[in-house]
């Protein structure tokens, strides 16, 4: 099986120093490091990426219920709304408490990873100067920025806390000590740190580099750029030209090297060999036969194996987000494409659906001996008849790791891929009123997607899509171009947990999600009472035990 060759499987215990003088007290127990071994830079380093696998079902870093379940691209799924209920009352917008412990978890597991990276960086930088020095504090910047771009798109304001605070003045530091933008040059700053001093290429697999690190700072440069009302209101209120320039200068950085988009969409969501591809620019690893019981596993996405091959079905793709991809007779998307309440098979679809979404009586994860059937869905009345693909794995691989009750897998979760980041340069474009330069970008990646059908040829009749042709299929001008590149960011992107935070860039969550609510409601009962609020809803409250604890120093969010 694969090994980790950045060790992220070892876990850092960090132990109190004991006195005694016996020999039993002399020893050195398993598991822990010595003085000398906390001060070793790479054992540093490695304890900060463990962190990226630091999570849980209930607290994914994955992020699905925050990016995904929360937008107009999946139900919550499992036995029902009480499952895991939050995760229902964030689908729904509405009964958000400040005291929601999942909620608390997250932010709490986000700040131990920073922890992390803060003492590595501050310990390296007391070191005397040594081989590699600055690459080492590029990856642990690299590293903190990560984890800080969660924290801030989750929570919008948050304490910054970096390697020169102390530990007894971390409550002194409040979540509004910066406003929104000087929050997210905190990020770029630690981004552009590893743009300047990480290599192109790392030996070790699984290592930032130069490539990823440009890819992260164009992906908050473009965050960055849309500007918000201000401390009260999340309203987009401008988009800064300056910012979008540099995400141009970075995505060029990255499309000049040696990454390009796979030959077939489905290569991004195999394991094996297809791990680490020429798509992949920064993936999460994770293993098997590392010396732990069950492997390096990712838990964050176990909870999404439906319930016919083993646990717990949540995770659930919407008929809205099927319905996106059906495409007109001239393979382009359709206005009126939310009519439908069910597959229809007569219909053509863009093929990306078939990587997306398993679909009764087709096979599944390409598996043509198991064919997903409809009584694999644990509650079909609330959650419809869908699952979702791109995470998971063929049940016959080596790779899918049963845990009773729970069915895990070791299979690569990618981060940043190069289809992302050449939307990204389209959408830059197209706001810096250069649509035209934009059109063959978004090309590229529908190409791509016509020419993904080496896995699926069971829905080749089902498929159609073609590029878009100025004055064919498309008038191509800003509003249509704007209106293109996002649904092609939906389509290209399903399920890999980011809709629900384009759509809060974009500054329409409100109306979306709204429209979205309007039509499920004759869907799905729960959206009932459904309501998006805008200036609320865009961001998470901050979680009331973190108030508690910084003695009511920190903030809440407006409407919370």
């Amino acid at each position: 099986m694969k090994k980790i060759t950045n060790k992220i499987a070892i876990m850092m215990v960090l132990a109190g120093m004991l006195s005694g003088c016996t020999k039993f007290l002399d020893q050195t127990p398993n598991g822990v490091l010595s003085s000398d071994q906390i001060k070793e830079p790479e054992r540093l380093l490695t304890a900060t990426y463990a962190a990226l696998g630091n999570d849980h079902y209930d607290v994914p870093f994955s992020l699905w219920p925050y990016g995904t379940v929360r937008s107009d691209d999946a139900y919550k799924g499992g036995s029902g709304p009480q499952d895991i209920q939050t995760f229902h009352f964030l689908e729904v917008s509405s009964n958000m408490m400040t005291n929601f412990a999942e909620i608390d978890k997250l932010w709490f597991q986000l700040y131990v990873a920073i922890s992390r990276a803060n003492t590595t960086i501050k310990t390296i930088q007391e070191m005397d100067n040594f081989e590699g020095k600055e690459g080492k504090l590029a990856e642990a910047k690299f590293l903190r920025g990560h984890f800080y771009f969660m924290l801030k798109t989750l929570f919008k304001y948050v304490p910054y806390i970096d390697e020169t605070v102390p530990v007894d003045s971390y409550e002194t530091v409040s979540n509004r000590a910066f406003n929104n933008d000087m929050l997210w040059q905190k990020i770029v700053d630690d981004f552009q740190y590893a743009v300047d001093h990480l290599p192109a290429v790392q030996a070790e697999v699984g290592r930032a580099n130069r490539i990823a690190a440009a890819a992260y700072l164009a992906k908050t440069y473009l965050y960055k750029a849309y500007r918000q009302d201000n401390e009260e209101r999340h309203t987009v209120t401008g988009i800064n030209s300056g910012d979008l320039e540099k995400v141009l200068q970075n995505t060029e950085i990255v499309l000049a090297s040696n990454h390009a988009l796979e030959a077939d969409f489905a290569f991004n969501f195999l394991p094996g060999k297809y791990e680490n591809g020429t798509e992949a620019l920064f993936s999460i690893q994770f293993s098997k036969d590392d010396g732990t019981k069950f492997g390096r596993v990712n838990f964050s996405d176990l909870l999404s194996v439906p319930m016919g091959l083993g646990c717990c079905d949540f995770n659930k793709p919407s008929q809205n987000l099927v319905n996106a991809f059906r495409t007109t007779g001239k393979g382009v998307p359709l206005d009126n494409y939310n009519s439908l309440n069910a597959f229809n098979a007569s219909e053509k679809y863009d093929p990306r659906l078939f990587h997306t979404v398993a679909i009764p009586g087709l096979p599944y994860k390409y598996n043509s001996k198991r064919i997903y059937e409809e009584s694999w869905n644990r509650n079909p009345a609330d959650y419809s008849v869908y699952a979702s693909l791109k995470e998971n794995v063929d049940p016959d691989c080596d790779c899918f790791v049963p845990m009773a009750p729970f069915f895990a897998n070791t299979k690569n979760r990618i981060v940043l891929r190069v289809a992302d980041l050449i939307l990204m340069r389209a959408e830059a474009l197209i706001e810096l009123h250069r649509s035209a330069e934009a059109l063959p970008l978004i090309n590229q990646v529908r190409m791509r997607a016509k020419n993904s059908a080496s896995m699926t040829g069971y829905a080749t009749d089902k498929m159609l899509i073609e590029t878009y042709k100025n004055g064919e299929n498309i008038l191509w001008n800003e509003e249509n171009a704007r209106k293109a590149l996002r649904w092609e960011r939906r389509l290209e992107l399903a399920m890999e947990n980011g809709r629900f935070f384009d759509l809060v860039r974009w500054g329409i969550a409100d109306k979306n999600m709204n429209a979205y609510y309007e039509t499920e409601k004759s869907r799905r009962s729960y959206y009932a009472s459904a309501h998006f609020t805008a200036d609320k809803n865009e961001y998470l409250p901050i979680p009331e035990a973190q108030i508690r604890l910084s003695k009511y120093l920190y903030k809440q969010n407006p409407g919370y």
